[in-house]
């Protein structure tokens, strides 16, 4: 009998429908793999539909709250159900980005300078910015959202105020100051850096129409445009990122390369598995395809992750 995989995809962020893309290439490998595939949309009661289903483990397949901050872990956790990717507390923090950032600073690992500004109460916001040495151009992004949602560029304090407004529905917000240079990313599977792949967005920066629609035409360069020395560097930044947060399965994370430094942005604990996506490309070239990269997460995911 064939053993029963639930993919976990869709869900309640603002990232479903790219979740979707990730969760159907998914299905489709793990199909080729043997498997029984059944697709579960992670809305916040798919609980009661997963005890129904009884699967052997579950592809989390989700982007964004809900599905990578560590509310799917919780209730797959408590149903003791095998999964992929990082647990509870590691998904949790890494989608935090100031708590990360936290982690990541307090760890020597270089970051842009930032602050966090209360949307509700922002009315010294320039000595904030002052205080903190956040200088223009700079970025403004929520705490909490996944690929690059909510993130907007700003080169003077008017359209500041003016992006800003438009996260007011976020209680807090990270603003940091715009690291340009060359836009690096890396993957980790296991415990083993696989490489870093170099980004050359058309638009201003790697948002998320650069991310997801071919239209953007972001030039891919892999391996990443670096010296030996440099490529080796980033490998063991983005191998000692994972390891900070207690990441398990594979991740993302992405850095700026400038005047010879590298700033660590973000860590994603569940990357994207679409025909764009950057950690299948990185595997790709390290002679794994997408179907032996599928294989490895499903026989990786366990509980207490």
């Amino acid at each position: 009998m064939k053993k029963k995989i639930v993919v976990l995809l869709g869900g309640d962020s603002g990232e479903r429908a790219i979740s979707f893309q990730t969760g159907y290439a998914c299905k489709n490998s793990l199909k080729q793999l043997g498997y029984k595939v059944v697709l579960l949309d992670g809305k916040k009661n798919f609980y009661k539909k997963i005890i129904k289903i009884k699967p052997y483990k579950v592809f989390n397949a989700l982007h964004g709250k809900y599905g990578e901050d560590g509310f799917a872990q919780s209730i797959l956790e408590k149903l003791k159900i095998p999964y992929t990717h990082s647990g509870i507390l590691s998904s949790s923090i890494a989608m935090d980005k100031e708590i990360s950032r936290i982690i990541f600073k307090r760890n020597k690992m270089n970051a842009p300078k930032y602050c966090v500004i209360n949307t509700k109460n922002n009315s010294s916001i320039k000595k904030l910015l002052k205080k903190n040495k956040i200088n223009f151009p700079l970025v403004i992004k929520p705490i909490n959202e996944g690929s690059s949602l909510g993130v907007y560029m700003c080169n003077n304090f008017v359209n500041f105020k003016k992006n800003l407004k438009k996260l007011n529905k976020y209680s807090k917000v990270m603003v940091e100051n715009f690291i340009p240079g060359q836009e690096i990313q890396v993957a980790v599977m296991g415990n083993k850096a696989l490489g870093a792949i170099e980004l050359k967005p058309k638009r201003l920066f790697y948002d998320y129409k650069a991310k997801y629609f071919s239209s953007s035409k972001t030039k891919h360069i892999m391996p990443a445009n670096l010296s030996k020395k440099n490529y080796s560097t980033v490998l063991k930044l983005g191998l000692k990122a994972h390891k900070l947060l207690g990441c398990r399965g594979v991740t993302r994370t992405d850095f700026k390369f400038y005047k010879g430094k590298f700033y660590l942005l973000e860590l994603n604990t569940q990357p994207g598995m679409t025909k764009l996506s950057l950690v299948p490309e990185i595997a790709e070239y390290r002679g794994i395809s997408f179907k032996q990269l599928v294989n490895w997460m499903i026989k990786d995911a366990s509980l207490n992750r």
